[in-house]
């Protein structure tokens, strides 16, 4: 890893000490519009690198895209792959190394399946603080026959290396820091209360949420502060680190049929569920919980753990009213279709094995009336 201001400057020699000599640029039309890929592309020109551009990533990455990057993969000779932008490319990368290399459908990986074989080495530079998928071993794919978003795990989905360079988050708006910051919250506290949670990812769990919770609100009102986005983009990939060693719960595997059905942008749909689905499993491990409101700056460590877990949930409603975070009847989903797919969706989220690892593992009924109690 490459940390810092200024450190997209290192992409040659990080690519040198990987061994690729001609990447393949996996990025999307608005950074190969709004000028950040020549910024990349450039480096790679001026270190006499020759190199290759995807650019038709989309928002929520697709199994028709992921497709067609790898048949770009095949039928060029690039050792190497640099995903430059938020999650989309990173993912959309890493599904398209995975593929090439493996053949069949990218259903065949689909959890709990593994990958067989490692794709092409492959370099993640985030632009946005949020996925943290730069130092994670998954990627999630929407199958466009199924609309079903799909979790990929293992070795074979993981970057070989990360440039992690806040200053390329300047530029965000709004919405989208918002919205990616609250994904990296929420990384931070599932993989904190996660069945599957250890020493170290409760570690980078705690550091995130205390740096995400302080600097939040300061970068989406002042978005040119660069100690605010320099602690936002580290506190993104720590929480990325830890839910990769610990896994993510509820919130995640209810998060992602909202995302593949109603094409909500993935940390909004993270931020409409979190308060309640967390006032939802904090009676299973108040402790944890009540650690988390104590690393955020919400509550006292001499405070009882369930005046601290009042608190938390308190200030994630909050916050959410704060950025403006909409209910999905208020972000304009239809109520009837979205009461009918309720109970797809619940059990599209228990098959992807994230509501396992919650400390209050819900049935699909409960599942189904979280989805109902979020919507308005």
């Amino acid at each position: 890893m490459v940390i810092g201001g200024g450190a997209l400057k290192e992409l040659p020699g990080l690519l040198g000490r990987v061994g690729v000599t001609k990447p393949l640029v996996v990025t999307d039309p608005f950074m190969r519009d709004s000028g950040r890929l020549a910024a990349v592309t450039e480096l790679l020109d001026g270190a006499g690198i020759g190199w290759g551009v995807f650019a038709d990533t989309v928002p929520d990455p697709t199994t028709d895209v992921v497709e067609a990057g790898a048949r770009l993969i095949a039928g060029g000779d690039y050792d190497g792959l640099v995903a430059l932008g938020g999650g989309s490319p990173i993912d959309t990368a890493k599904a398209m190394a995975i593929l090439a290399a493996n053949g069949g459908r990218m259903r065949d990986y689909k959890v709990p399946a593994p990958i067989p074989k490692m794709g092409l080495p492959l370099i993640a530079i985030p632009t946005t603080a949020g996925t943290g998928s730069e130092v994670t071993r998954f990627t999630v794919v929407t199958d466009t026959e199924t609309d079903e978003k799909m979790l990929i795990a293992g070795i074979p989905a993981t970057a070989i290396a990360a440039i992690v360079d806040y200053e390329l988050t300047l530029s965000m708006p709004l919405r989208l820091t918002a919205d990616t910051g609250i994904d990296a919250l929420t990384h931070a506290i599932e993989a904190y209360v996660s069945k599957r949670a250890n020493p170290f990812s409760d570690s980078m769990a705690l550091s995130a949420m205390k740096l995400i919770w302080a600097h939040l609100p300061t970068v989406c009102a002042e978005p040119g502060n660069h100690a605010a986005r320099e602690a936002m983009m580290l506190g993104a990939t720590q929480a990325g680190m830890a839910f990769s060693n610990a896994s993510v719960a509820l919130v995640h595997g209810m998060s992602r049929p909202i995302g593949a059905f109603f094409h909500v942008p993935h940390g909004l749909s993270n931020a409409m569920l979190l308060p309640e689905i967390t006032a939802f499993s904090a009676p299973a491990a108040m402790p944890r919980y009540a650690q988390c409101a104590h690393a955020m700056g919400l509550s006292d460590p001499a405070e009882g753990d369930q005046a601290a877990v009042a608190r938390l949930i308190d200030a994630l409603r909050r916050i959410n009213r704060d950025l403006s975070v909409p209910t999905p009847e208020r972000y304009g989903i239809d109520r009837k279709r979205y009461l009918e797919l309720a109970p797809t969706m619940a059990q599209q989220a228990l098959a992807s094995g994230s509501p396992g690892n919650n400390p209050r593992v819900p049935t699909i009924e409960e599942m189904v009336t979280l989805y109902e109690r979020v919507y308005a």
